[in-house]
């Protein structure tokens, strides 16, 4: 039986990991969520070939800046275990760890990143959660059709 497809936003801010860094690197492991909902999404639900919005929650303009997909299923986040690392976890061990992850592939860099202000605007995007009021989620789901609004305001 075939599985619906998903459609994600991961944000990112722009100084630390930019899609032009994803671009450049090909894939990188979605380090570093220290939220358990976020977590969740990359443990439980979000699976090999998942499209998802790479969005700039910092910088100017903050908004989306391309397109990625997920490539690797979950799997425990190094960093966890790092004791060098800002995100380290001390309760976290290797046969029991707290914080996942999942690669995160290149897939297209909007020829623009499409300006929060110009989504909001934008009826068919309304109920999008990265817009809601004190919604501060690293990775939260989107609709097909959010998805491929957004697409195609980035075109």
């Amino acid at each position: 039986m075939k599985t619906k497809e998903k459609y994600w936003l991961i944000k990112s801010e722009e100084s630390d990991y930019s899609i032009d860094d994803l671009k450049r690197d090909g894939k990188t492991p979605w380090a570093g969520v220290r939220n358990f909902q976020s977590r969740n999404s990359m443990r439980d639900d979000m699976k090999i070939g998942n499209r998802v919005i790479f969005w700039h929650s910092g910088g100017k303009p903050i908004g989306a800046a391309g397109i990625g997909k997920v490539v690797s299923k979950a799997y425990p986040d190094p960093t966890q275990f790092d004791k060098k690392s800002r995100y380290y976890e001390p309760r976290a061990k290797k046969e029991k760890p707290v914080w996942f992850l999942v690669d995160v592939g290149f897939v297209k860099k909007f020829k623009r990143t499409v300006a929060i202000e110009e989504i909001r605007k934008n009826h068919k995007l309304k109920g999008m959660i990265t817009l809601c009021p004190g919604s501060r989620l690293s990775i939260t789901p989107l609709t097909k059709k959010e998805f491929e609004t957004m697409q195609k305001l980035g075109v």
